[in-house]
């Protein structure tokens, strides 16, 4: 019987994107299986890639604007729009990328230009509005997206930032979901100053003081609006904008590959699938803790489909094999130099020639 082998293969980041990553895979099995039915699909968790991946699964129209980036300059940004719902990359307004390592510091980014692109949305007609929260340079609670969700639509009164909140009719009736597979809550030891900021160039006196300001915008909101959803899983998520979502917008919020997943009928897919294969950058511990490979891993499951995975460095690969992943492949020799396995054009061979030696096992 033919075989039909689905490649679903994360970015490995600074290095391929998920596209690259798949079509590397895709001659690796054609090299070993040349008549198999090869599926690729781009995927993304919300992060880098989620737009690209979420058009090549729905198809739609690209919208572009200028919007701030996390300094308040402008930059180009895009987001998709099909049959009424809009799908937005955080990371375009408000990434990580977008900074110099030099200007990287968490307690002046703003998520200013992500409102931006939110109203826009809005003001485009759209219904439902996803989005991907990886990625980002921020670590203000959400405050600048809501500032520019204001500044858009509320009526320029001396009244306060909340009762012209509590004004903005616009946002009545729109469904928003976020995409992120973090799970954190927004303050605290495992909040999103004390686990994230570090990486975003926060020092520890600054961890200190983000997340005092999250706490405060926590207590304020709380007592605005009646309830907290500070403790919320994915609250922290973005530097604390999943906690605005959540807080000021009623979001919905979901692993990312799950809602990308669902918009390419994944499960329909498996019915007759014979391989699924899947990869990130480095596999360990934390895949098995809703990252990419591990949503992946779980709908196959339930459709007996063997999962491969295979990562630019892997470590606990007896708890990935125990967590159901029929392989768990490292695509660079031990004694490849760092340097060496991030060229692309080395990546891309090493994943075809892994994939074509672990078909013949």
């Amino acid at each position: 019987m033919r075989q039909k082998i689905i490649i679903a293969i994360d970015s490995f980041k600074g290095c391929l994107t998920s596209q690259e990553a798949n079509q590397a895979a895709a001659e690796g099995v054609t090299a070993c299986v040349p008549d198999a039915r090869v599926i690729q699909i781009p995927v993304s968790d919300g992060g880098e890639g989620w737009l690209a991946a979420f058009q090549a699964a729905t198809g739609g129209a690209l919208v572009t604007m200028t919007v701030c980036d996390p300094l308040m300059r402008p930059v180009t940004a895009h987001y998709l729009v099909h049959d009424g719902i809009a799908v937005i990359e955080m990371a375009q307004a408000s990434g990580l990328t977008l900074l110099s390592p030099e200007e990287r510091d968490p307690w002046k980014a703003t998520s200013y230009g992500t409102g931006q692109l939110v109203a826009d949305a809005v003001r485009r007609g759209c219904r439902d509005i996803i989005i991907g929260l990886g990625g980002s340079a921020t670590s203000d609670c959400g405050i600048g997206m809501l500032h520019a969700v204001i500044d858009s639509f509320a009526r320029q009164t001396p009244s306060t930032a909340r009762s012209r909140w509590d004004g903005i009719h616009e946002l009545d009736g729109i469904r928003f979901t976020i995409a992120t597979d973090v799970t954190n809550p927004l303050c605290g030891d495992h909040g999103a100053a004390h686990v994230f900021a570090p990486q975003k160039g926060a020092t520890p006196e600054t961890v200190l003081r983000l997340d005092a300001r999250a706490r405060r915008f926590a207590e304020i909101s709380a007592r605005h609006f009646g309830y907290d959803r500070q403790e919320q899983p994915g609250a922290g998520a973005a530097g604390g904008l999943g906690y605005a979502f959540l807080q000021y917008m009623n979001a919905t919020c979901r692993p990312g590959i799950d809602l990308l997943l669902e918009a390419v009928r994944f499960d329909e897919m498996l019915g007759d699938a014979t391989l699924v294969i899947t990869g990130e950058g480095a596999a360990d511990r934390q895949t098995l803790m809703g990252k990419l490979p591990y949503g992946i891993l779980q709908h196959a499951k339930t459709h007996r489909v063997p999962v491969c995975l295979i990562a630019g460095c892997v470590a606990d690969r007896d708890a990935l094999l125990h967590a159901g992943f029929a392989q768990v492949t490292c695509i660079n020799p031990a004694d490849l130099p760092l340097s060496e396995a991030m060229r692309p054009e080395v990546a891309q061979k090493n994943i075809s020639a892994t994939v074509t030696s672990a078909l013949h096992r």
